[in-house]
């Protein structure tokens, strides 16, 4: 039996959906049992518990053969990550005491940067977790496709989306929920020894002139991408109602500065299946 967290999410129900399609038992960790039901219907048994309560974790995780863990974004961390460095303890606690198999937890492109930033979460909880007693691997994912969610409506509307990752000829690693969650399946049903780290992104590597592209492909009308100015990011991002976007911010020049990045660059990364067009032709079909 593998228990899954985050399974009302992308990641978590597409690491999920490829078990449940081999033939595996699933056990879903989760909040809000409500929101669970149709992972019920599918056969799935549930575990009601919460990311900060040891005993309720524990007996999430007890039993598993593997767990694969998604850490709840956070977008708009406190100064210095408290809140995940908060959450680790608890993490940690209840894994230990549940001693599951082994733990395969997503993690990020960057994850192993120096430079502090939005990423910084996942480089604080690979950290962490590789003191743990049982075996770990991370599965270091690009930048998500399905992020392009956001620019349906205005290229269908205006035919222009604004990017922040710039300049907007610059490619980046980007991969499929899809892979993600075929690959996390995969990895949970393998062996390996102490600690292992995955670097996972697309066929190739993807540009905003590229998801512009795609999109003009998929809509069957011109669409252009145009570059946020760095220096609106702020106000910007405060308007939204974040309280401390220097992260985020941070985030974003390390893709377009280039230091966000796989440790073992393009050469030693998995590479996933779908291409770009056809992850802007699910979002615009809802396919």
């Amino acid at each position: 039996m593998f228990a899954v967290t985050g399974m009302t999410g992308q990641v978590g129900a597409a690491v999920a959906d490829h078990l449940l399609k081999d033939g595996a038992k699933v056990r879903a960790v989760v909040r809000n049992p409500e929101k669970a039901a149709g992972w019920k219907e599918r056969g799935c048994t549930l575990a009601v518990a919460d990311m900060n309560d040891v005993v309720t974790l524990t007996s999430a995780f007890r039993g598993a053969e593997a767990v694969f863990l998604v850490i709840p974004p956070l977008f708009d961390p406190s100064p210095g990550f408290p809140e995940v460095k908060g959450m680790l303890a608890t993490l940690k606690a209840a894994l230990e005491a549940a001693r599951p198999g082994k733990l395969v937890c997503l993690s990020t492109v960057g994850a192993q940067a120096t430079q502090p930033n939005l990423l910084s979460q996942l480089g604080i909880v690979e950290k962490e977790l590789s003191t743990l007693s049982i075996p770990v691997a991370f599965l270091r994912a690009g930048w998500f496709m399905e992020n392009a969610a956001w620019d349906v409506a205005p290229a269908r509307e205006s035919g222009v989306i604004a990017s922040f990752l710039q300049p907007l000829d610059r490619a980046v690693p980007m991969i499929a929920v899809d892979d993600i969650g075929a690959l996390g399946a995969k990895m949970l049903r393998e062996e390996w020894q102490g600690v292992r780290v995955v670097e996972l992104e697309g066929p190739e590597r993807v540009s905003p002139a590229m998801i512009a592209a795609a999109f003009a492909k998929a809509l069957d009308k011109p669409v252009t991408a145009e570059a946020v100015p760095q220096e609106s990011w702020e106000e910007l991002f405060r308007a939204q109602g974040m309280k401390n976007p220097e992260p985020r911010m941070r985030m974003l020049d390390g893709f377009n500065e280039g230091w966000i990045d796989f440790e073992g660059g393009r050469e030693k990364s998995v590479k996933g299946a779908t291409t770009i067009e056809t992850a802007i032709r699910r979002l615009v079909t809802g396919a």
